[in-house]
């Protein structure tokens, strides 16, 4: 269930996009959803969704005859109209009669069945709800742009359009009756007035403006009504339906705020609406340039006719333009407005009083982050993709209390982070890799950092100074980026300069290699270590303020989204968790406490987690530890749900379904343990409560949501040029969605981290007379007679001169040539120069001196450069000798070409230079990259042809070029080979990637790059490698790895020959032999087939009579070399302690069988080991460890079948023929509890055999029974040690501890819900309080602490099952009397649980 929520913004340049129905319902129209809002007059609250359309919502609309306000109709650029019904979020019918993006919807007020739409095309449509019939036409080949139905005649329809037209239309005939010319501009909005007749109204002259001399005027004639329009040339105007004129004219005032100037650009954005109120026909109500609502007095005389709403405040008013406006009539009386902004806020007004009763803030973008404060309670910090931040006091009496800060921020804000003890001050992160610190409490704007990032910045966290910061005790600000750096930002001085901590990590840890990209970090609540997260999957714990490494998780195999530790308030054993989320569906839970508190001197690699969390399909996001419980986390993923989970238990505790997308970001709230938060791609923030969830995990299945989102295909606009009146500013025909046009909101990128939609402006669509010129002539047909003409006349085309002023000035009239002939002979023969002549023209500089011909030959350069000719221009400057200048002014425009290049040699070599460098700029701009190079290295620039060909990603090339032309060795050939092999990784080329990282000398990175894959395959070549490259530690790292793979698949013979390649890797390889001949055993004794890829010949089925344990240290001593009497490496005391340093989680019911037996393995070969050493000190500890592992309900025939295989005898005290044991006093408890083991198989096994259920007898074998007729001990049965009081103490104990805390977390929720004082609830026992509880819960871990360590440290099967057993037993077989009395009084006793009393009822009464 859904408590709170801010919803997605409603889409702009509709309009009608919202309307609320007579019950107080409000649907609105965003992106391709409609969203219901119940509304009163103090407060709203979202209540659903309708889903269905494709593409942008560009219309809505309810019915309003009674007993049909549930139904409503939508529209969608899409094409498609759909009727819903509004209670049961269900679609009713649909129809697609449009063939073009729909634009208007309404339903009809005097017929309920009637619903009239419009398109882009001019085409109308009307749908009959009764009958399912549509009908449609075209009344005028202009767009259309709104259009409303007459509440008095069903008949009337009025149409508004782009061009300003307004047309009136007559359903039963299908004919125009009025076309109502007067409006300039597009039609944003038509309102019919809510009485019919044409009543007085006090009337302006047209084109008046609103005051002056009016006179009192009614419409002539019956039948007819007023019809309001609002258009974007900033006019209202009142129409007569009957006369087919405008009676009134209102121009829209110019409402100052605060005494500010008016902005000259607002009136390009503006969208003026109208409504006319149920009720009122005298008053109009209005939007204005920004924002504002005016409610218009149609009676009233003089210059001034509207009141403005909410007064000249910002607080109560809109603070950007209004795109819809719709009435509603609450059951207390009165009329309550309700109005949709470009500010993304919903506003509820007080007709009345013209007051603003409430506010809705909406969400225009993904919702990236979230993060609760931890000093001013119930503050909420939203970060949003419309490049806002929100602080919602979530404590408020206003339940939507939200604060929008957008100053400083232009990108989308993916990060947030509170400081931990200084009140408002809020860090934030931008798509744009800006960082910087909000005041939230304050209006001054936020301090940016001057360190910027170069991608996005993915977290934000606080944490103790490291050097070069210092060592104080104050806090600094860690950002992590898409770039992968974490850069440390002084929150006293972000003017300065942040540092980078890679360089502290390196020289701290002593770390050459190139450190993996980060995506995430998390400091731990008390500072002590924080956690990074790499690119590689990787995640590195580092302790402050050195950060020296403390351990290595290898766990995930893909990039880390999303780090968590748990709450510093936590009890002390979960206090050192760290969840971590990837790329892949799966948590994992880290048990880090050892690793911290007494870290190791060589810094561990954990590969194996504590808890492991698998249930969502996709990828996970957001992390968030409970503050209330233990070990309690909620996970969001992008397979659109929300996971509550058990982190002890590994169980799924409840799934949240209430997002339309996937989700980015979670919370759990600070006050309420039952209330979590959570926001997503669907634009939508959600408050759900834990506890009313129906589902407790996520749904099976594909990642269904991304596929949907793929499947969405681009809508083919109509036309794409000419502009119409309205080109300069958006309408109603864009359906912008949220700030974002139709398109980009229909669009779906295929990249899941940069899709986005927001924005805030957008263009209007093509003006339909455009659209319909273009469509008429064939493209064809004109194409070929523009693209080819006669052929004859291309032959007889002169070519272009290069002096046409020269030759044209020779074509004048004839008078005009012979006063040349005159002109020129006085300068030739008068004895004159050219200079003294003024009637000289140009033209003749050809027959006169040179410095004649030079003016003629200027003024023949200036007409060519005019024209565009240059390469004229070029030949021109060629023949005087500036060819320089040519090459300049050819560089300046961008027309250098290779002729030119192949004359500037002639102009010297400086010019040469300038003209190759001038041209290599051009040649870049056009994107040839490689002539561009060619042409740096004429010039000996080898360095920068390879820095202009690897910039842009041709690195074959350059390293191509920097081998034929670089010496060996040079840094810059090892520079790109780094940076094509991080091109190459990205873009998933591992093994090209890999061989750059080879030639450029770094193995350690080739190997990490092949061993991304994760297949045993590439894994085993990443071992070579790195073994190849001396990098011995990680090729056994990545042996390990592969090996875990090959076993996984029961392929043992690879699995050894991964483990032989690698020195220092023997341990394993043993306990590799008993893995495979426990799983070959386990499989020969029960008879299962053999499914093994590979396996040795020592591997095969032996001889019955060799035990277990000598076949393994037979093929030890055959295979590895290994005995009671081996020295160096080999001993097998040497070989202990390295295999005491693998550690094994506790067993756990999510493990798989075969990784079972590959834990039981591991203590199995500690055993042998110890044995072969000649020491029993822990021998009986680890055979207990390798058969507790087979405890659990689901491996008790395997767990069976391992006591028979090393105890054959039923006592665990002859472990061996040749050497007695020698027990010491702890070694004998664990002896005792493994023998108590034992005998518990042997009980179940005497059990089966004497006293069978009836069903065996109809046929069903033991075998089908889950225990094996092969698990029979020729032995006496001893029940000694399975009626073990302090076991049963101990257990009984546990039972209640249990029972206690579950009382005690359902009491607390109780109180969460109702605020009631904390009492037993009624599952509870009567009478319960907390202080009793807790009193209760205080005598049991006491008593818990009085038992023997060795009773807690090596537990026993459960008591009452046994004593249940043997009771059983004795009605089929002989029992000592007792043996049955100690059980009937261990029952009596320790049986307090309700299902153990009811099956022992039979045995005590």
């Amino acid at each position: 269930m859904q408590e709170r929520s801010l919803p997605a913004s409603p889409n702009w340049y509709c309009s009608r996009c919202s309307d609320v129905s007579t019950r107080g319902l409000l649907g609105v129209g965003a992106k391709n959803l409609i969203y219901l809002i119940d509304v009163s007059v103090t407060s709203c609250r979202v209540v659903g969704e309708l889903v269905g359309h494709k593409d942008v919502v560009s219309g809505f609309s309810f019915c309003r005859h009674e007993g049909r306000s549930h139904l409503c109709v939508s529209s969608s650029h899409d094409g498609v109209v759909r009727l819903w019904d509004a209670d049961a979020r269900s679609l009713l019918s649909e129809h697609d009669v449009h063939q073009a993006p729909v634009v208007a919807v309404h339903w009809s007020a005097a017929d309920a069945d009637l619903v009239a739409s419009g398109d882009e095309r001019g085409v109308v449509a009307c749908h009959w709800r009764h009958t399912g019939a549509t009908s449609s036409f075209r009344p005028e080949p202009r767009s259309i742009t709104c259009l409303t139905c007459s509440p008095h005649t069903w008949s009337t329809v009025a149409v508004g359009y782009k061009d300003g037209m307004i047309v009136l239309l007559d359903l039963s005939r299908s004919v125009v009756t009025h076309r109502l010319r007067g409006h300039d501009d597009e039609i944003h909005a038509l309102e019919w007035a809510p009485l019919a007749g044409e009543y007085a109204l006090y009337a302006c002259p047209e084109g008046g403006d609103g005051g002056g001399d009016g006179h009192v005027t009614s419409a002539a004639g019956e039948g007819g009504c007023y019809l309001a329009s609002g258009s974007r040339d900033q006019t209202l105007r009142v129409w007569s339906s009957a006369q087919g004129k405008g009676v009134m004219t209102l121009k829209l005032p110019h409402v100052k705020k605060r005494g500010a100037a008016v902005d000259p650009g607002v009136k390009e954005r503006l969208w003026l609406t109208v409504h006319w109120p149920e009720g009122r026909p005298t008053q109009l109500v209005s939007s204005c340039f920004s924002g504002e609502l005016l409610l218009w007095d149609l009676t009233r005389s003089g210059k001034q006719k509207w009141v403005l709403f909410g007064g000249a405040g910002e607080s109560q008013n809109h603070t950007r333009i209004v795109f819809n406006v719709s009435s509603l009539r609450p059951p207390g009386g009165g009329v309550l407005l309700l109005s949709t902004s470009m500010d993304r806020l919903i506003r509820c007004w007080d007709l009345d009083s013209l007051s603003s009763c409430w506010a809705l803030p909406t969400l225009g973008g993904f919702v990236y982050a979230l993060s609760f404060s931890p000093v001013g309670a119930g503050f909420l910090a939203l970060g949003v993709g419309d490049h806002m931040i929100r602080v919602w006091n979530t404590l408020s009496p206003d339940p939507f209390d939200v604060r929008t800060l957008w100053q400083g921020i232009r990108s989308k804000v993916t990060a947030l982070a509170w400081h931990p003890q200084k009140e408002g001050a809020l860090s934030f992160g931008t798509d744009d890799g800006k960082v910087g610190v909000y005041d939230v409490f304050s209006n001054k704007p936020p301090q940016i950092s001057s360190s910027y990032h170069k991608r996005t910045v993915y977290s934000l966290a606080w944490g103790p100074p490291v050097p070069p910061a210092g060592g104080g005790t104050g806090y600094t600000l860690y950002s992590c980026a898409g770039e992968g750096v974490v850069l440390q930002h002084d929150p006293t001085d972000l003017s300065g300069d942040a540092s980078d901590i890679n360089r502290l990590i390196q020289l701290t840890n002593d770390i050459q290699h190139k450190l993996p990209p980060h995506t995430d970090l998390s400091w731990k609540p008390d500072g002590t270590v924080v956690a990074i997260g790499n690119e590689d999957g990787c995640v590195e714990v580092y302790a402050a303020p050195t950060l020296a490494l403390r351990c290595s998780i290898q766990q995930h195999h893909k990039t880390i989204n999303a780090l968590a530790w748990s709450p510093a308030h936590a009890a002390p054993p979960q206090r050192c968790l760290l969840a971590s989320a990837s790329s892949n569906a799966v948590v994992y839970v880290h048990d880090l406490r050892a690793a911290i508190e007494t870290p190791p001197a060589r810094p561990p690699m954990l590969t194996e987690p504590y808890r492991r969390l698998s249930g969502h399909t996709a990828k996970v996001t957001g992390l968030a530890w409970s503050p209330h419980h233990d070990a309690r986390l909620v996970t969001v993923s992008y397979d659109g749900t929300a996971q509550v989970w058990d982190v002890l238990q590994e169980a799924p505790l409840a799934n949240y379904r209430g997002h339309a997308g996937p989700l980015l970001c979670v919370e759990w709230s600070p006050l309420d343990p039952d209330l979590v938060w959570t926001g997503g791609r669907d634009f939508t923030l959600q408050e759900w409560r834990v506890s009313q969830q129906e589902f407790s995990r996520p749904p099976k299945g594909k990642k269904m949501l991304l596929l949907k989102e793929k499947a969405k295909k681009k809508k083919n606009k109509v036309g794409t040029g000419g502009a119409g009146p309205g080109a300069g500013g958006a309408g109603p025909g864009t359906g912008e969605v949220n700030g974002e046009s139709g398109s980009a909101g229909a669009k779906v990128s295929g990249d899941e981290e940069e899709e986005e939609e927001e924005g805030s402006s957008a263009s209007g669509p093509v003006a339909p007379a455009a659209v319909e010129t273009h469509r008429k002539p064939s493209s064809s047909s004109v194409t070929k007679i523009k693209e080819t003409p006669d052929a004859g006349v291309m032959k007889r085309r002169k070519p272009r001169s290069l002096l046409p002023i020269s030759s044209s000035l020779d074509h004048r009239s004839r008078e005009e040539l012979l006063q040349d002939c005159v002109a020129l002979a006085t300068v030739t023969h008068g004895g004159g120069a050219a200079d003294s002549v003024p009637d000289l023209n140009l033209h003749l500089g050809l027959f006169s001196d040179r410095s004649a011909l030079l003016r003629m030959l200027e003024a023949e350069e200036a007409g060519h450069v005019e024209a565009g000719h240059y390469d004229s221009v070029v030949y021109l400057r060629l023949w005087t000798g500036d060819l320089e200048g040519a090459l300049q002014l050819a560089a300046e425009r961008g027309e250098l070409n290779d002729h030119l290049l192949s004359l500037a040699p002639m102009a010297g070599f400086g010019a040469w230079r300038g003209a190759v460098e001038a041209y290599v700029r051009q040649l870049s701009q056009q994107e040839q990259h490689l002539k561009a190079a060619s042409h740096l290295l004429s010039l000996h620039r080898v360095t920068e042809a390879l820095e202009l060909l690897g910039g842009h990603r041709l690195y074959r090339e350059a390293v191509a070029l920097a081998k034929a032309r670089l010496p060996p060795g040079d840094p810059v050939l090892g520079g790109l080979y780094r940076r094509w092999a991080g091109a190459l990784e990205k873009d998933g080329h591992l093994s090209a990637a890999a061989k750059c990282y080879l030639a450029a000398g770094a193995g350690f990175d080739a190997a990490k790059v092949l061993a991304k894959k994760n297949d045993a395959a590439s894994l085993r070549a990443a071992a070579q490698l790195a073994r190849v490259c001396g990098e011995a530690e990680l090729a056994r790292a990545l042996a390990l790895r592969c090996t875990k793979e090959l076993t996984a698949a029961l392929d043992w013979v690879a699995a050894q020959e991964v483990l032989s390649a690698q020195d220092g890797l023997l341990v394993h390889r043993l306990h590799l032999c008993v893995a495979e001949l426990l799983e070959a055993s386990l499989s020969d004794a029960v008879g299962a087939p053999q499914h093994r890829f590979s396996s040795h010949p020592w591997a095969s089925p032996a001889e019955p009579q060799l035990r277990l344990r000598d076949r393994v240290i037979g093929v030890w001593a055959e295979q590895f070399g290994v005995s009671s009497t081996s020295t160096g490496s080999h001993a097998p005391s040497v070989l202990l302690q390295e295999l005491k340093s693998v550690e094994t989680p506790p067993p756990s019911a999510s493990v798989p069988l075969k990784q079972v037996q590959l834990y039981s393995a591991l203590h199995l070969s500690r055993a042998l080991l110890v044995w072969l050493g000649d020491d029993d000190g822990l021998l009986m500890a680890e055979l207990w460890g390798a058969a507790a592992w087979f405890q659990l309900p689901q491996h008790f025939s395997a767990g069976a079948q391992l006591c028979r295989l090393l105890f054959p005898e039923g006592d665990v005290s002859v472990w061996s023929r040749t050497r007695p044991l020698s027990l010491h006093p702890p070694e004998e408890d664990a002896a005792a509890s493994l023998q108590a083991l034992v005998q518990y198989h042997h009980l179940y096994a005497r059990w089966w055999r004497s006293s069978a259920p009836p069903s065996l007898s109809g046929g069903v074998t033991e075998e089908e029974q889950g225990v094996s007729v092969a698990t029979v001990w020729a032995g006496p049965l001893d029940a000694s040690l399975l009626l073990s009081r302090p076991h049963a103490t101990l257990q009984a104990t546990q039972v209640s501890v249990r029972e206690i805390q579950d009382l005690l977390a359902a009491m607390v929720l109780q109180h969460g819900r109702a605020d009631a004082p904390l009492q037993a609830t009624p599952t509870g026992e009567e009478g319960a309080t907390l202080v009793s509880l807790s009193a209760r819960m205080a005598a049991q871990q006491e008593q818990l602490d009085q038992l023997p360590d060795a009773v807690k440290a090596f537990p026993r099967p459960d008591v009452m099952e046994c004593c249940l057993l043997l009771l059983h037993l004795s009605r089929t077989a002989p029992v000592p009397e007792p043996v049955q009395q100690e059980a009937r009084e261990l029952l009596q006793r320790f049986g307090t649980h309700p299902d153990v009393q009811r099956a022992a009822r039979r045995f005590l009464s």
